[in-house]
């Protein structure tokens, strides 16, 4: 390990494993006409049916402008619809077309290949505890994010209260 990232081992592992999963997910995906992240916003459209955008955004832990961007390259690939909310004219529904229909099995099986690329060997017992782990790792990095939030937050209230009038 390099001596500038001794001071943090488990970052510099999630790293290095973070980016070799998305290379890996890019090139399997690219089979289909997706990009890494293209993939979820189509399972949660199959799974759950047409969405408000800004559904999608909470679902995924996006943000708005990186969804808007994945839902018009969706959109000019063919593989979801855009119209605007019957309840709500501010809202807009995503909806997945005929085309990405026919995805679904591919990408399903493009999922599966990269979760055995992903855990190999690795027996049922290990799996589940990697999972676990990788669980704990995700809700530590959301409570300090959400702390980090809130510091930055005060800092920018020359009054030192974040949120407040």
């Amino acid at each position: 390990m390099p001596p500038s990232v001794q001071a943090g081992p488990m970052s510099h592992a999630i790293f290095r494993v973070a980016r070799l999963h998305r290379m890996l997910a890019g090139q399997l995906l690219r089979r289909v006409g997706l990009h890494p992240g293209q993939e979820l916003v189509m399972m949660q459209l199959w799974d759950l049916g047409p969405q408000r955008q800004t559904d999608l955004v909470r679902l995924l832990g996006s943000d708005a402008a990186t969804m808007t961007r994945t839902v018009k390259r969706l959109e000019h690939a063919g593989f979801v619809r855009r119209r605007p909310s019957p309840t709500d004219k501010r809202a807009t529904i995503i909806e997945p077309t005929e085309a990405s229909l026919a995805l679904r099995h591919q990408v399903d099986e493009l999922w599966a290949e990269l979760e055995r690329c992903t855990t190999g060997e690795l027996t049922p017992d290990r799996k589940a505890n990697a999972v676990q782990i990788l669980e704990d790792i995700e809700a530590n990095l959301a409570l300090a994010a959400t702390r980090h939030a809130r510091q930055d937050a005060r800092k920018e209230d020359p009054r030192g209260r974040a949120g407040h009038p």
